[in-house]
């Protein structure tokens, strides 16, 4: 059994930094800092969809402050995640015209789940995403996420 290789304390103040681990070369890269922890996680998120979507597995770590020293934070991160297929444009509606949307609000719902914390899905969170995608409009799928903003900057 492989054991998960320990990240390094960042450098300088203590801020919010999120460190990938390079399996091939052996190493933590510093991925995402500010000194916000929002920025940080949303980063966080997109970068763990972008190396999951290549294939390849992904390790982090989550530095922060606590107590005015670095602190490391654990990563709610699932292990897998599958992503669903788009569903068939409704009769009359131009393919090209419903897949963009649908890709819109995909975009939008992913966006605000990401800025309320949640930074991977798991499948069954995959489909409610797709489900909601599916059935409800532009402006309700905004609102949504809006939500999800809104809640995730009350933390």
């Amino acid at each position: 059994m492989e054991s998960r290789p320990e990240s390094p304390r960042p450098q300088g103040a203590p801020r919010w930094v999120a460190m990938f681990y390079r399996p091939a070369a052996g190493s933590w890269r510093t991925a995402a800092q500010s000194p916000h922890r929002s920025p940080v996680l949303y980063a966080l998120g997109e970068m763990t969809r972008a190396v999951r979507a290549r294939g390849d597995e992904v390790t982090v770590a989550l530095w922060g402050p606590k107590n005015g020293a670095w602190h490391r934070f654990d990563t709610p991160l699932k292990q897998t995640a599958v992503s669903v297929p788009d569903p068939e444009p409704s009769p009359g509606e131009p393919a090209v015209l419903a897949e963009r949307m649908t890709g819109r609000r995909h975009q939008v719902l992913m966006a605000g789940l990401t800025k309320a914390g949640l930074h991977d899905l798991s499948p069954e969170d995959d489909a409610a995403v797709q489900t909601l995608v599916e059935r409800l409009d532009e402006a309700a799928v905004r609102r949504v996420a809006h939500w999800l903003t809104t809640a995730g900057g009350a933390r």
